[in-house]
């Protein structure tokens, strides 16, 4: 039995909260029930012996931290504000700057990322014992077996499941793929913390390139390749279809536009906002949610929508619509005029740079509520009511479906759940194409008059069950997708 889940971005807390345990318990209950019904094959019940997971990236999120923003712990900086003491943010060519686009070999990159997966870890421990608790085999246990295939539920005998857990990366999580013994030490103590079964050597990211000349190494992970083969499946994060946040030409192991506009702009917009006087902290609060906005089309329908409900209840007191949309201006600003952006920035031709630079010139000179309009009138009216854009075009080029070594792909990324055929033949079967959606929590767009800007908030939880011939009667896969408030 063989379980896919992806997208699941436990954070830190210093930004948007972080999936609550209870989301984690839960799991652990439906595997348990999965557990046995895959023990069951006509009439006769026969405990299966595997029970694998395979984490499909962005599972811990470094990358939604606003520690990135500050020196080491020890060396912090502080400045007062109207009584109020901030540590202060770093900046490009300070002794103690650093972002997930530096170097990797920068002296305070690897102590950096120790530091916010730590308190990933802390902050999620209760959520993270419960995969301790799986890998260890305390969830799940079976019943003796007698002569006639039956249970023997009287039986003081019980068989306990290990579940394991393979860790892959993603765009939130690639750090986990940077070789070097400082890295392995992070990994391991993600290891110990999450029960994984991945060795503290890099943990991997592709297994199959798309292209043959592609410029990365292919990973190596014999057990997930194993996993792929018995159970006919081939799966990636699928960031490599999304240029924002994947660079084609330096892989893997390099940050990406996404990266640092999660970070300079994103991550740092609250920041900012706690630093200007007379700003009620409530801004900053509802602010922070805006890594969990869907569509992220809708993004600045959230803030000026925020923006219009705290002042209608008298929340922004002398601050205005225009300062606070000027704070955002600027970060965009900033954002471009940083060495890494600018050196993505390819000569003659108009790229996502660009296009970003466009979109900043064009908001700087209009309201929020002009920009509202524009994004009305230009957005894709498909991905914006449907929540995303499908990757099952590009499933359909993977080597694993092209040569059918693989009868089901996974993609992970988009936060989209997905169930799509790509293909049936008389001799191998079905051919299908799943996204694993994700785990977080949305705040999403209510769709009778989006320019009333209402978002819905609820938490999602998806996953994707495969089964080998002798588990399940006669049952190849099953797809569950849920939603809670």
């Amino acid at each position: 039995m063989l379980v896919i889940i992806s997208d699941l971005h436990l954070g830190d807390g210093t930004t948007a909260k972080s999936i609550p345990a209870s989301a984690f318990y839960l799991f652990a209950k439906r595997l348990r029930q999965d557990a046995h019904f895959a023990s069951m094959r006509y009439g006769k019940y026969r405990p299966i012996e595997e029970l694998d997971v395979i984490l499909m990236g962005d599972i811990i999120d470094p990358l939604h931290s606003t520690k990135w923003l500050f020196p080491p712990e020890g060396q912090e900086e502080y400045v007062q504000i109207e009584g109020q003491d901030h540590i202060r943010i770093t900046e490009p060519g300070e002794k103690n700057y650093v972002r997930p686009w530096s170097d990797p070999s920068h002296p305070l990159f690897a102590p950096k990322l120790m530091e916010v997966t730590r308190v990933i870890i802390e902050k999620n421990g209760e959520a993270l014992g419960v995969m301790r608790k799986l890998a260890n085999g305390e969830f799940i246990e079976f019943d003796a077996v007698n002569g006639g295939g039956n249970r023997k539920p009287d039986s003081p005998e019980k068989h306990p499941l290990k579940v394991r857990f393979h860790y892959m990366v993603g765009n939130h999580d690639w750090y986990y793929h940077l070789k070097g013994e400082a890295f392995d030490r992070i990994r391991q103590e993600l290891i110990d913390a999450m029960g994984l079964s991945n060795p503290p050597t890099p943990f991997p990211y592709d297994l199959r390139k798309l292209r043959p000349d592609m410029p990365w190494q292919v990973d190596e992970a014999p057990e997930i390749e194993r996993l792929f083969h018995e159970y006919k499946v081939f799966c990636r994060h699928g960031d490599v279809y999304d240029s924002f946040n994947f660079n084609a030409e330096t892989g893997r192991d390099q940050a990406t536009l996404g990266d640092a506009f999660t970070m300079e702009v994103c991550n740092r917009y609250p920041e900012e906002l706690k630093r200007r006087p007379n700003l009620n902290i409530e801004i900053v609060d509802n602010l922070r949610h805006i890594t969990n906005v869907r569509p992220a089309l809708a993004t600045p329908l959230w803030i000026s929508g925020q923006i219009k409900r705290l002042a209608e209840e008298n929340v922004l007191k002398e601050s205005s619509e225009r300062d606070i949309k000027r704070i955002w201006d600027d970060l965009a600003d900033n954002f471009l005029e940083l060495d890494f952006v600018k050196s993505q920035d390819k000569a003659f031709k108009f790229d996502v740079v660009d296009k970003m630079q466009a979109a900043v010139k064009i908001s700087k000179v209009i309201s929020l509520e002009t920009l509202d309009n524009l994004i009305y009138r230009f957005q894709n009216k498909r991905m914006f009511e449907s929540g995303g854009q499908s990757f099952a075009e590009y499933a359909l080029q993977e080597p694993a479906f092209v040569d059918n070594s693989a009868r089901y792909i996974v993609y992970g990324h988009t936060h989209h759940h997905e169930t799509i055929p790509l293909d049936y033949d008389e001799n191998g079967g079905n051919q299908i194409y799943f996204n694993s959606g994700t785990w977080h929590t949305y705040f999403d767009l209510a769709r009778k008059d989006p320019k009333e800007k209402k978002f819905v908030p609820y938490r999602a939880l998806t996953y994707i069950t495969f089964y080998k011939e002798h588990e399940h009667d006669e049952r190849h896969f099953e797809t569950w997708s849920g939603a809670y408030a």
